[in-house]
């Protein structure tokens, strides 16, 4: 009997939408990849499976609602907010750090 993996959990539909997601204008697969918790090879994998007809796109299926597609843009413009909130902040820690140093060396003469 075969070892099973994570990724073989994922059925068809979850695949699909995986791959639409990664297919969205200024969307990185390996970003879908990183909130799926999945490699970003995997998606290629997939992609290259549903191209081959292994994964079926059943009618309807797998298509990703305005919705959803609204609010991985936001979500992406959240991050980029959050790790320019962390920058500016090492920037602020750094600053005080320089400024405490030069007082306590004024302070020592």
């Amino acid at each position: 009997m075969a070892r099973k993996t994570k990724y073989d959990y994922y059925d068809d539909d979850f695949k699909v939408t995986a791959i639409e997601l990664g297919s969205l204008p200024k969307v990185k697969s390996k970003d879908v990849a990183d909130i799926l918790d999945i490699h970003p090879v995997m998606l290629y994998r997939w992609k290259k499976e549903l191209r081959d007809g292994i994964i079926l796109k059943a009618p309807g299926k797998g298509q990703i609602s305005n919705q959803t597609s609204d609010e991985l843009k936001r979500l992406k413009q959240v991050e980029k907010s959050f790790i320019r909130l962390q920058q500016e902040h090492e920037l602020l820690k750094k600053s005080i750090q320089f400024c405490s140093s030069l007082k306590k060396q004024s302070s020592s003469s």
